[in-house]
């Protein structure tokens, strides 16, 4: 059958030093004749690029990639584990705030989404159990032709009594952080902890660098001075023996260790690990196995020009703990006093989300982020798979974009190829009248791989007749999604819809100072793309 390929709009000229590259023409593709196609044919925008200066630091970052169209007939089901991860976005405000735009591939879309808070309801003790599930949908302004499906989910609030605490932070004094932005802002998060903390609650102090030590036993928080001189002898010097101070650090934390209470370990560095043994995997395997014992680990990064953002989401990832990066002593401060103990404490684990659309409705779909996620479909069930952490009180969100059928897949020049598989013959549940069904799959806090694990669902049938009718989170989270692409340089990016979704930043701001920084910040990287022309 002849395939049709649609053109609209016009060429849109996107930033080289940004993207990378120029922003092609939008492009659909017919929906009776998405299978089987020999390729289509593409058409790049011709003009002028401004110069935009672009984050160069020496930071290293993995490059993702973006996640592409689906024929539902062919693959119906979606699947992905939780992530609250915040560091991409830290990058973004660290380098708006230095006037610079932060590189592509450190853009990980659900993280900029992820970093806010949402309005989801709040879950009735004994009766919605530790989270709620919220859907939500509207056509995508971004994109014509295509509708949005928001997935949302809020774990329950931390109890007013917390858990017995037993911390030991991990400090990486090498010369590479002899930095007020770097081992300054470290002892600044050090001391502020001192103050979220019971008396009866332990720290510990491990540092490395040509060596490792134990610069502070576990000490209670009520000898406040014994740890504050700790504190204020920590220097930085030499080169980085990061594996060895891992070792370390989790012997600390099993002579301290507190049954049910939270045991966990705090790296901070700017993540510069080159002596010794410290490939990904070595580190990966090292931290997965100690977290089988009850230690759980996060990453905080510092300063600029040494990290390596993919080890370090994937040591934290492996720890079952949060990756974040800190630039200036107000995030230090936030990041104690509301993120520091939610993250530790979970309301659930091994969270994954499945969606099942309807090959009846939906003709493709893709998800937006969360590349680096993805959990096999059949793995599911498969209770052993380790997948995402919830922390008390936190809110996750997803964004599907789907085309109904009868629809136009878009097919921008540069997109990953559409996934066409042969028609799926396994199990369905989704029912005739569904867009989709959303299934939530977790486990209760403490379980091991062996423990049976806990499965919710919701579905959704309609859309909105405008975004206007959707929630003010969707539309926050919708707009922030799109910034996110343009900012990755995804082929699915729209330029020329970047003043629509920083229009609905700023409607949506509410009371959030979280929010209320982030439409200053973009204020700011909008002036960065303006006022650099050639």
């Amino acid at each position: 059958m002849k395939r049709f390929v649609y053109l609209y709009g016009l060429c849109v000229l996107l930033i080289v030093s940004l993207f990378g590259c120029q922003m092609p023409m939008g492009m659909h593709e017919t929906a009776s004749d998405a299978r089987h196609r020999p390729g289509a044919p593409m058409v790049a925008s011709e003009g002028q690029v401004p110069e935009i200066p672009v984050d160069n630091t020496g930071d290293t970052f993995e490059d993702v990639g973006t996640n592409p169209f689906v024929l539902v007939d062919g693959d119906p089901l979606s699947t992905f584990a939780a992530d609250v991860d915040t560091a991409s976005y830290d990058i973004f405000r660290r380098d708006i705030n230095n006037g610079l735009l932060p590189v592509p591939t450190s853009v990980r879309l659900e993280e900029y989404v992820n970093y806010f808070d949402y309005d989801y309801p709040v879950p009735i003790p004994d009766l919605d159990g530790p989270f709620t599930l919220t859907l939500d949908s509207a056509p995508n302004p971004f994109t014509e032709g295509t509708d949005l499906i928001s997935i949302g989910i809020r774990g329950r609030e931390m109890a007013a009594e917390k858990k017995p605490t037993n911390l030991v932070f991990l400090v990486d004094t090498s010369g590479s952080m002899s930095s007020t932005l770097k081992i300054g802002l470290v002892k600044l998060v050090l001391k502020e902890t001192l103050e979220v903390l019971y008396d009866t609650d332990t720290i510990s102090i491990v540092t490395y660098a040509g060596n490792t030590s134990v610069a502070l036993e576990a000490t209670p928080v009520s000898d406040k001075a014994a740890i504050l001189q700790a504190i204020d002898d920590l220097g930085a010097h030499g080169s980085t023996a990061g594996a060895a101070g891992l070792t370390l650090a989790y012997e600390q934390a099993e002579t301290a260790f507190i049954e049910d209470g939270m045991n966990h370990i705090l790296l901070c560095t700017d993540g510069d690990f080159n002596v010794g043994p410290s490939s990904d995997d070595a580190l990966v395997d090292l931290i997965e196995e100690k977290r089988k014992t009850g230690i759980t680990f996060t990453v905080l990064g510092f300063g600029t020009g040494n990290l390596n953002d993919s080890m370090m989401e994937k040591i934290s990832n492996a720890g079952n703990g949060v990756y974040g990066v800190i630039s200036d002593a107000d995030q230090a401060t936030n990041y104690v006093y509301t993120r520091m103990l939610s993250t530790m404490l979970f309301i659930a684990q091994d969270m994954k989300i499945q969606v099942e659309f309807n090959p009846e409705q939906v003709l493709a779909y893709r998800l937006l982020g969360y590349e680096n996620r993805a959990i096999k479909d059949e793995e599911f069930r498969d209770d052993k798979v380790d997948a995402g952490e919830v922390g008390a009180g936190h809110t996750v969100t997803a964004l599907y974009e789907i085309v109904r059928t009868g629809g136009l897949v878009p097919v921008p020049e540069g997109a990953p190829e559409l996934v066409d598989n042969p028609p799926f013959d396994g199990e369905t549940q989704v029912e005739a009248d569904e867009l989709c069904r959303v299934k939530i799959r977790y486990k209760e806090v403490g379980a091991t791989e062996e423990d049976p694990a806990f499965e919710v669902w919701k579905s959704i049938s309609t859309v909105s007749d405008d975004l206007s009718d959707a929630s003010a989170d969707m539309q926050w989270a919708a707009s922030v999604a799109a910034i996110s692409e343009v900012l990755k340089g995804s082929p699915y990016a729209s330029m020329e819809k970047l003043e629509l979704a920083v229009s609905l930043i700023h409607a949506n701001i509410g009371n959030d100072p979280l929010r209320v920084e982030f439409a200053a910040l973009l204020d700011q990287a909008m002036l960065l793309l303006t006022e650099n022309p050639n």
